[in-house]
């Protein structure tokens, strides 16, 4: 039986969602070990996507096959309940439910949304502040500039200058639907709604709209970096703290 299911998790402790080779400490890593305790056997988890080491995740989406054998004595909300005894106390299962035999959790989805928060002052977020980027308190952020390099991030556009993996061979075309810059005092959150995100991707187009609401580059500059596909040509990358992936739409 096919089975789909929604994990919250801290990731800053760990060294990103996926499993590489002989990599450990990863979310997959641990939720795998957990259901394949379970299962008697192996069983493989696959997420809707990867998340950096240090990125958080409010509603990541990932799929995994039972034996089915157990599919005729363990319900889901066992298997939900079962992991969320087993497993450490910053991740967290949210749902888990049976689901159609060809779904996927990373094929099938259409979009992803990513939300980037930072503050100027880290006190106001004492019981968050693993959760939120802290930036100097003694800077000053042109707001509208960053909105309006934001809005030219907007629409599909090879992002390659926005990618941390310079050797990746795919298509690095993706489609932004919205990008908005939101602020509350000193607090900042940008929220990223999009078909797809390459590595980084989110982090290095915060850290060039930083840049620009710094007044380090001009608010025109998206499309030269755009045109440029070269990651070179963008900002920083910004801290993984401040990201959390939000949700996942199929």
């Amino acid at each position: 039986m096919n089975y789909r299911m929604e994990i919250a998790y801290d990731g800053t402790r760990y060294n990103g969602w996926q499993k590489l080779g002989d990599s450990s400490n990863t979310i997959q890593e641990k939720i795998e070990k957990v259901l394949s305790s379970l299962a008697g056997e192996q069983v493989d988890v696959h997420g809707a996507g990867r998340t950096d080491a240090g990125v958080h995740a409010a509603a990541q989406t990932a799929q995994f096959r039972m034996p089915g054998e157990l599919d005729r004595t363990v319900s889901a909300e066992m298997i939900r309940s079962y992991l969320n005894r087993y497993l450490p106390d910053d991740i967290g299962i949210l749902s888990v439910e049976q689901t159609d035999p060809r779904f996927h959790s990373r094929y099938h989805a259409k979009g992803k949304i990513y939300t980037y928060r930072l503050t100027l002052d880290l006190s106001r977020h004492v019981f968050d502040r693993r959760y939120i980027t802290r930036l100097d308190p003694d800077v000053s952020l042109d707001i509208e500039a960053m909105r309006s390099a934001a809005s030219d991030l907007v629409g599909t556009h090879d992002f390659r200058s926005f990618c941390g993996n310079s050797h990746f061979k795919k298509s690095t075309v993706r489609t932004l639907y919205s990008v908005e810059v939101l602020s509350d005092g000193p607090d900042l959150t940008i929220i990223y709604r999009g078909d797809g995100f390459l590595q980084y991707m989110v982090r290095i187009m915060t850290g060039t709209l930083l840049e620009i609401g710094l007044g380090e580059r001009p608010s025109d500059c998206i499309s030269a970096i755009l045109d440029a596909k070269n990651r070179r040509a963008a900002g920083k990358t910004a801290p993984p703290e401040g990201l959390t992936l939000t949700k996942v739409i199929y």
